[in-house]
Order: structure tokens, then sequence, then C-alpha cells
């Protein structure tokens, strides 16, 4: 199996760069980005499942790990897109692969590496339910068995 092998396919979300994003020079403001990943993640796992998750479950998820490069900048007015890929390292974890792309662009903006862990109320570790792990699998051309 090849590295790429255990991620999901590409999901493509698109933001659009408002001059609020920015900093004086009209170039997006670098915490931004985190902001514009974790809408991204959202859209994936879909925020009525998250909602729902918590509610009926307990259940939400942190971030454990966040590695985040910025190749060039992003400007106001832009319209990126943001690529998201992501794999399960165990019924506790998924590993999270983020692009930022601008239009024409020949290589990614920003790159990040995110690590999600799932947690209960109480903010203990605990393992993702059987149906979301199922649902998410729904994105892979192989069953996920953890």
């Amino acid at each position: 199996m090849k590295p790429d092998d255990k991620f999901s396919p590409t999901f493509h979300f698109p933001v659009q760069i408002y001059y609020e994003d920015t900093d004086f020079s009209g170039v997006v403001y670098h915490p931004n980005f985190l902001k514009y990943f974790e809408r991204a993640r959202e859209h994936v796992i879909g925020a009525e499942r998250l909602a729902g998750l918590w509610q009926q479950h307990g259940l939400g998820f942190a971030v454990y790990r966040s590695d985040m490069l910025c190749h060039e900048g992003v400007e106001f007015a832009d319209v990126v897109d943001v690529r998201t890929r992501f794999y399960f390292e165990s019924k506790y974890r998924t590993v999270w692969q983020q692009e930022i792309w601008r239009p024409n662009g020949v290589k990614p903006a920003v790159t990040a590496h995110i690590e999600m862990v799932c947690m209960n109320k109480a903010r203990q570790l605990c393992p993702m339910t059987p149906p979301l792990i199922e649902e998410l699998s729904r994105h892979f051309s192989q069953t996920v068995n953890l």
C-alpha cells in the first residue's frame, strides 16, 4: 500500500478572502488559515453530524497536533480552494492533510498536517462511534477496519 492509499479522496471547499481576513498589507493574517482548515473539516464531517454527536453521545473532536507551513501569501479578494484529505489513524484519531490553493496556483500556498482526537464532555479520550466511522468510511474505496 502506497502512503497516499490510506487517504480519503480530496474534498474541495471554496473560501472567499475578505478584507477583514488580511493584515495591513492585504495578505491573509496567518491564524485565519487555521479557521479555513477548520471550516473545511466541518464540511467533510457535516455540521449536523457534529452537533448530533455532541448532543446525543457527548462526543466531539479536538486538535491534538497541528503543523502548518505558509509557502506564499494569499490576498484580499482571492477565492481559494481548501483541499482536504484524511485517514483514520485509529478509532480515537484522524489525520488530516490540508492545502490552500490560490486561483491558477502551481503549488499550494499553505499546507497543514492536523491530527484530531475524539473526546467526551469530560475531556477524556474516547473512541469514535461505529456509525461515524462507517459514515466517514464511505469516502474510501476500501473498507476501513479499526
